[in-house]
């Protein structure tokens, strides 16, 4: 699959829904009223899906890197304000269990891309050298 665009880029798709199922979580569960909390989540949600579409248009590899381990750091802020929210009973256990697994593969994704790009050599596309082509296929 040639990746021409972040939306192409399974790792932004997983982040879109892993935004939606924080969104929706915090809709319907007694983290709606935790304003400072459920603001936090969702920010930090949408950071990841943000960074990586960033990065991913700055079109070199180097800041695409830079983007990810960011994005790679919001999962983690993320999976440990679920905990507190699991913690206060804002949400049930199998929600968070739910969003705690996507999150988990979603760093593991975002690192093997971080991996591949390190190792691919190529610089990215606005220095003339980068091809697209299964940049984050099995990510």
């Amino acid at each position: 699959m040639q990746i021409k665009n972040f939306e192409d880029l399974e790792i932004w798709k997983l982040a879109r829904q892993l935004t939606r199922g924080i969104y929706t979580c915090s809709k319907a569960s007694k983290l709606s009223r935790n304003y400072g909390l459920r603001d936090q989540m969702q920010r930090a949600a949408v950071s990841i899906m943000s960074n990586v579409a960033e990065g991913f248009e700055r079109g070199g590899n180097q800041e695409f890197i830079q983007f990810l381990y960011i994005a790679k750091g919001s999962c983690g802020e993320v999976r440990s304000q679920i905990y507190v929210a699991l913690d206060e009973d804002y949400v049930d256990p199998k929600t968070a269990e739910s969003l705690l697994a996507i999150l988990k593969r979603l760093s593991s994704m975002i690192k093997h891309l971080i991996d591949h790009l390190k190792q691919s050599g190529l610089r990215g596309p606005k220095y003339g050298n980068f091809n697209r082509a299964n940049p984050s296929e099995k990510h």
